[in-house]
């Protein structure tokens, strides 16, 4: 029924303009303002929608995945635009000084867009 169908994520923030800003300038990607909310474009075609709740609650799993060459540079880059990566250190899931975890096969580190969202970069070998 939805093999040939094009689908698309979307979650909620509660301040459009600070998202506006942070998936724009920050993680440099393409924002288009619609009526309802932010349109992301993001790599291979794929879309991306942000829409506004006064009463957000941010999602407490990973909400955007970024596929990177090198989670290294990734982390290095988007640290010295202000971005923080979060250090999580329970059960198996243990990061590193640097927020990154190296397991599995595939390395990867969490940050929070302004809103509390989880977002994540990482590198599959």
């Amino acid at each position: 029924m939805f093999r040939d169908t094009k689908a698309f994520c979307s979650f909620s923030v509660n301040d459009l303009h600070k998202a506006k800003e942070f998936y724009g300038q920050t993680l440099g990607l393409e924002v288009a303002e619609m009526p309802e909310g932010l349109e992301l474009h993001v790599g291979g075609g794929a879309r991306v929608f942000i829409y506004p709740k006064p009463n957000h609650l941010p999602a407490t799993f990973t909400t955007l995945n970024f596929t990177v060459d090198n989670v290294e540079e990734a982390v290095s880059e988007l640290t010295k635009r202000g971005v923080r990566f979060e250090i999580y250190n329970e059960g198996d899931l243990k990061t590193d000084e640097r927020g990154i975890f190296r397991g599995g096969g595939m390395k990867i580190a969490w940050f929070k867009d302004p809103a509390g969202n989880i977002l994540s970069v990482l590198e599959e070998k």
